[in-house]
């Protein structure tokens, strides 16, 4: 065993039996690196990525391979789910080395830690010949690297205002300008498949939120019926795992037909939160289906017995892509039973298989009563069969070896998870949902919290690694979400701390934008800023999002004057090329009107609070007291002769109260 064997993350571990001389990063391997003067390897991956396995078998498990790592470099295993810091910082680098960038993520750096090489994933040989060609340039060439390096660094180190034009300006916010927004998005779009006209096909939950709110603002029939194609399509199509719930982190054909089979925790955590404003929007059954499906799979294979979500469940089983989650004909014959003749036009089921090397996926593109109506099949209990067959395959399933499971859990992954179950339960008001996102919450506060400073990572009992801006934007957007159900203030004082904190730490006063790593943390070549909105939305536009917020919710004109900095500096990239800042787009839809200020006082706000909830109005705070409170939108607020009062409120302005939600919807829809 290396020294990888010490750690507690499930993809060093996995490395942990390698006949390379690991060393996880930390000063112990950049001393060595000095003292010895030789060129640094960083191997940057995570525990449910394929190729990373790929390249482990082919590579590092070979003794003569490790050899020649061992003998010319220092060689340093990274999580990049565990420390995104240097990740970010040597992805940033090899992108500028022109390669495309990707995981594993193998970086050359000289004895000083700057970069001057790198690649992905290569064959065997191809590495090999690869280290030996280091090798000589670092011994023949060692200036033209040093010169190269230096560049990169130099290239890293341009602040993201300079390097793409970003300039103070104050922000103008115009409903026409949303309309151009989603006119330059529109182009993208795969108007067949849904999605972007692109493959692979990644699920994009910020532009998803995005046309959710340019839809409420504008009422184009163009913004909705590219939304419920996209999310329609998601819902049936391969990357849904139909017998277990869930979803895979992307399609690789433009079909959302055969998934990429790891199941990310950050992916279905967003997605509960766009299908659960989408049912709300449409009350689409399918989406309430996925929702409930979702939040228990996520339940029985996700959660831990202190009360946080795992990371992911890797792509692999028995050394296989997808094993667990594919069949073939006979199988399904075998388990399905009686079931399995129209079960198997359902599905398009082959004996050939409908994938490869025999094997079939569940992919549908319509619903299943669509589906079976076009393929003939003629049941009238077709919808209690159909669950049925599902339960059938499920537990034939849980005989099978498990994917990896990587256990370690992200305060930034649980806050976007703990959004998500809010959301949920906004739409659904099924109190269960409640109270697993208010244990969330407690797990946050209690476990991964030590005064008002957030712990990045947590396993085996133990919080651990500086936390990043990422962690503090989610968990802050996640604790805004509870409050907002709970009506406990906790919650909202917890949000307040960490923006404190974040601003305290984090935030640089010239530039307006908030640097991914605490002033404290570890230093790193460069010093990053996340403005750019992928997968996952950038920790910049999250906090911009909470600071707008937590601004209306306390009246804290000082939030609100950062977050409005932080879009107007954005404004010149969305109207340029919209579909990189979508989640900073989401907050400009949230300026182009005013928001809806909604305080509920009296016995009953929790009740009416749940009944308001059905309704999709996402320009909106929702604020409330069963009693009496010091928070500002609630201060001298009252009942009305003991029944409950809803006020209705822009800018501080109120209407007057009522005790209706209808009325109060009235009185919405007459601002609007």
């Amino acid at each position: 065993m290396n020294r990888l064997s010490q750690q507690t993350s499930p993809y060093l571990l996995q490395h942990a039996h390698n006949p390379v001389d690991w060393y996880p990063w930390g000063e112990q391997a950049l001393t060595k690196a000095k003292t010895e003067n030789k060129p640094i390897l960083v191997s940057i991956g995570y525990s449910a990525c394929h190729w990373c396995h790929v390249m482990e078998r082919e590579s590092f498990e070979k003794e003569a391979i490790a050899a020649v790592m061992n003998q010319f470099f220092v060689c340093i295993k990274v999580d990049r789910e565990e420390r995104p810091d240097v990740d970010a910082v040597y992805m940033d680098a090899v992108q500028a080395m022109g390669v495309r960038g990707g995981w594993p993520l193998n970086v050359f750096l000289l004895p000083d830690s700057k970069p001057f090489y790198g690649v992905t994933y290569l064959p065997a040989q191809n590495w090999v010949q690869l280290l030996n060609s280091i090798h000589k340039a670092f011994t023949d060439h060692y200036q033209e690297l040093a010169s190269s390096a230096e560049g990169f660094v130099q290239n890293m180190i341009v602040s993201e205002t300079q390097k793409y034009g970003l300039t103070d300006s104050t922000a103008e916010y115009s409903t026409a300008n949303l309309d151009l927004m989603f006119e330059q998005l529109q182009r993208n779009f795969d108007t067949q498949k849904g999605g972007m006209d692109r493959a692979p096909k990644f699920p994009m939950p910020s532009i998803y939120k995005f046309l959710l709110r340019y839809y409420d603002i504008s009422q184009n029939p163009e913004a909705l019926a590219h939304l419920e194609l996209s999310l329609n399509r998601i819902a049936l199509g391969g990357i849904y795992d139909h017998v277990g719930g869930g979803w895979a982190r992307y399609s690789v054909d433009d079909e959302w037909f055969i998934p990429h089979f790891e199941k990310m925790l950050y992916d279905n955590a967003q997605l509960l939160s766009i299908y659960a404003e989408a049912f709300s929007l449409t009350q689409n059954p399918i989406y309430s289906d996925r929702i409930r499906k979702t939040v228990q799979w996520l339940q029985s294979e996700m959660r831990s017995k202190d009360g946080g979500f795992y990371s992911a469940l890797d792509a692999d089983s028995e050394g296989i892509e997808g094993k667990f989650y594919i069949w073939t004909e006979q199988e399904l014959r075998q388990t399905l039973g009686d079931d399995f003749e129209w079960f198997s036009k359902l599905y398009k089921i082959s004996k050939r298989g409908n994938w490869e090397h025999g094997y079939n996926h569940l992919h549908l593109t319509h619903s299943v009563e669509q589906t079976a109506k076009a393929a003939g099949i003629l049941l009238e209990d077709l919808p209690v069969r159909y669950e049925e067959a599902l339960s059938k395959l499920a537990q034939k399933r849980a005989e099978r070896i498990r994917p990896g499971l990587d256990d370690k859990i992200l305060a930034s992954w649980n806050g976007l998870m703990l959004k998500g179950l809010c959301d949920c339960y906004r739409a659904l008001g099924d109190d269960a949902i409640r109270e697993l996102a208010i244990a969330t919450g407690r797990f946050i506060a209690d476990k991964m919290t030590e005064k008002d400073q957030l712990w990045h990572s947590y396993k085996n009992g133990l919080a651990s690694i500086t936390a990043f801006l990422e962690d503090y934007a989610a968990v802050m957007e996640g604790y805004l979400g509870l409050y907002q159900i709970t009506f406990e203030e906790q919650w909202i004082q917890n949000a307040q701390h960490l923006a404190d904190y974040s601003i305290h730490h984090f935030y640089d006063q010239s530039e307006g934008f908030f640097h991914f790593t605490d002033a404290y943390g570890e230093p790193l070549i460069a010093r990053k800023k996340e403005i750019f909105d992928n997968v996952i939305p950038a920790s910049n536009s999250i906090m911009a999002h909470n600071l707008y917020v937590l601004g209306k919710m306390l009246d804290r004109e000082d939030y609100s004057k950062i977050s409005d900095k932080m879009l107007a500096k954005i404004s010149k990239l969305l109207l340029a090329d919209v579909q990189w800042v979508t989640n900073w787009a989401a907050l400009y839809c949230l300026r182009a009107l005013p928001t809806a200020e909604i305080v509920i006082v009296g016995e009953d706000a929790d009740a009416m609070r749940k009944d308001f909830d059905r309704f999709f109005i996402p320009n909106k705070i929702v604020m409330g007291t069963t009693g009496s409170s010091e928070l500002p939108l609630l201060e001298n607020r009252s009942d009305m002769n003991a029944k409950t009062a809803i006020y209705v409120c822009y800018d501080k302005t109120c209407q007057l109260p009522v005790t209706r939600v209808e009325d109060a919807l009235a009185q919405l829809s007459g601002v609007r």
